[in-house]
């Protein structure tokens, strides 16, 4: 059955292919914006439920995966920096201190209908990062573009002290909890 792949990101790609799972990528544009009083669990899933029933509706065929991840911190959702100076704040937020990251997924078959989502948590907890350390990390530019401005996979990875839960998560997608899904469909 063909996977489709909701998303732009290039690391859900770089996640699936290197854990060998067929896929072609189908990005979805979707509206980002969510009502108010949900917790970030119901937010993140709402959200990859949005990409992957967007792209259902232009595919017929095999299964649509959708994901989202968000970074929280004291149930607050920290999502992709709109500046330098926002990454610099959020850093600074996270430095010495444990935070959340959620992957929600969400797969569709949708020439059934049949749908099944869930929401992967790992704790991260950031080591004391000294200004010098953030200006550097700033520079590289590497932030802007993922949520609780840092890449685990990268740069950022050298402020984690402790990780407690699915490294794969915290990059953008939980490959064995996905694995799971699929094989559970079959």
């Amino acid at each position: 059955m063909i996977l489709v792949l909701a998303s732009a990101s290039p690391r859900r790609r770089e996640l699936l292919a290197d854990a060998g799972v067929a896929h072609r990528v189908r990005p979805a544009e979707i509206d980002e914006t969510f009502p108010p009083g949900l917790t970030p669990e119901e937010v993140v899933l709402l959200l990859a439920e949005r990409k992957a029933r967007r792209i259902g509706t232009l595919e017929s065929d095999g299964l649509v995966l959708g994901a989202d991840t968000i970074v929280v911190l004291e149930d607050r959702i920290l999502g992709k920096p709109s500046s330098l100076a926002d990454a610099r704040a959020t850093l600074l937020q996270l430095s010495g201190r444990t935070h959340q990251v959620m992957t929600g997924v969400f797969l569709l078959e949708p020439a059934t209908g049949k749908h099944r989502g869930m929401v992967v948590v790992s704790r991260v907890t950031f080591r004391e990062i000294h200004a010098a350390e953030i200006e550097a990390y700033l520079d590289s530019g590497e932030p802007l573009d993922k949520a609780g401005s840092y890449g685990i996979q990268g740069g950022g990875g050298a402020f984690v002290k402790h990780l407690d839960g699915s490294f794969e998560n915290v990059v953008g997608l939980p490959v064995r909890e996905v694995r799971e899904l699929l094989e559970e469909w079959s």
